[in-house]
């Protein structure tokens, strides 16, 4: 498979085989004017298979976002052809609009225009709450 150089855009590698398509989803991706390649099930020395999404513009990323889903994650930024940038974000403490709460008693099921707010509580475990109604994000 061949997957051509981006000139300038993102790079997102290291991604937990398997977790591409939501952070596609979770990133709104869908939504912009560029190509988008989402490469799944690569092969990976570290990690024996990972995903891998090519964004074909500079774009304002979610970091939050792409923490949640996996701080292991490389984010590369592409100018003129070559990497002018590599980070890896950090597990946000909190995160506004990823995930919804699934508390039918949550007032975010009644005020739907609430955002929905998570905290980080368990930084070992990887566990987010409602900041509402305290409920543990999926």
């Amino acid at each position: 498979m061949i997957i051509g150089k981006i000139e300038d855009g993102i790079v997102l590698d290291h991604i937990q085989a398997g977790q591409g398509m939501r952070l596609y989803d979770i990133l709104n991706l869908d939504k912009l004017d560029c190509e988008v390649a989402l490469i799944q099930n690569a092969p990976s020395g570290k990690m024996g298979r990972k995903d891998i999404l090519k964004i074909d513009k500079l774009i304002d990323l979610d970091i939050d976002a792409v923490g949640f889903v996996d701080p292991g994650i490389t984010v590369n930024i592409i100018e003129n052809g070559e990497r002018v940038k590599r980070g890896k974000p950090e597990l946000p403490e909190r995160i506004v609009d990823i995930v919804k709460c699934k508390n039918p008693r949550c007032i975010t099921t009644i005020e739907q225009e609430l955002p929905q707010v998570f905290n980080l509580t368990d930084r070992k475990n990887k566990i987010y709450r409602c900041a509402y109604c305290e409920s543990k994000a999926k």
